[in-house]
């Protein structure tokens, strides 16, 4: 499986993540600085070898829209780790309104969160502490650096240091 290379702007927030033959481009039309490379591994080509880049900083300063982590089924349970937030089983997932909508429920990151089919039901429409259930944690919304930081703990260590400041103080 193919490495992938972390995008940071001038001001070090993360922009993307791209191929390593896209991050390879912009370091040689000198639009991106290497800042960190995945350890024992290199980008050959007939004639040169280049390291294998795992983290780049763009060299200007891009003004891009935040349009923040788009709110769905996947995000949802990537946020939740997969897990029924009332039991913890990893089975028959389904989505749950904190507050029921029939209550003024707003579909919303802080009022979604995974349950399993079970709890769901047992739930019905009424709140957690209607129904006697407990939430195993508090609903946040993520932001693209959570997952970012997420996904490089079990693929790119490499990219941990620039993502660590961003992941705390976006949660807050």
């Amino acid at each position: 499986m193919e490495k992938r290379v972390l995008v940071l702007n001038l001001d070090h927030s993360p922009v993307a993540v791209v191929s390593p033959q896209k991050a390879i481009v912009l370091v040689l039309l000198e639009k991106a600085n290497v800042l960190s490379t995945y350890d024992l591994l290199e980008i050959r080509t007939v004639s040169r070898s280049f390291e294998y880049p795992a983290v780049i900083r763009l060299t200007h300063y891009k003004n891009i829209p935040y349009r923040g982590v788009l709110l769905n089924r996947m995000n949802l349970f990537r946020r939740d780790k997969g897990e029924c937030q009332y039991c913890g089983s990893k089975r028959h997932l389904t989505i749950d309104h904190i507050v029921p909508r029939s209550k003024g429920g707003k579909t919303t990151w802080t009022n979604l969160i995974t349950a399993c089919n079970r709890c769901n039901v047992n739930k019905g429409d009424k709140t957690p502490e209607q129904a006697g259930l407990v939430l195993r944690s508090e609903p946040f919304k993520p932001s693209l650096s959570h997952f970012l930081a997420e996904y490089a703990e079990r693929r790119a260590e490499e990219w941990l240091p620039y993502l660590a400041s961003r992941t705390i103080n976006s949660e807050v």
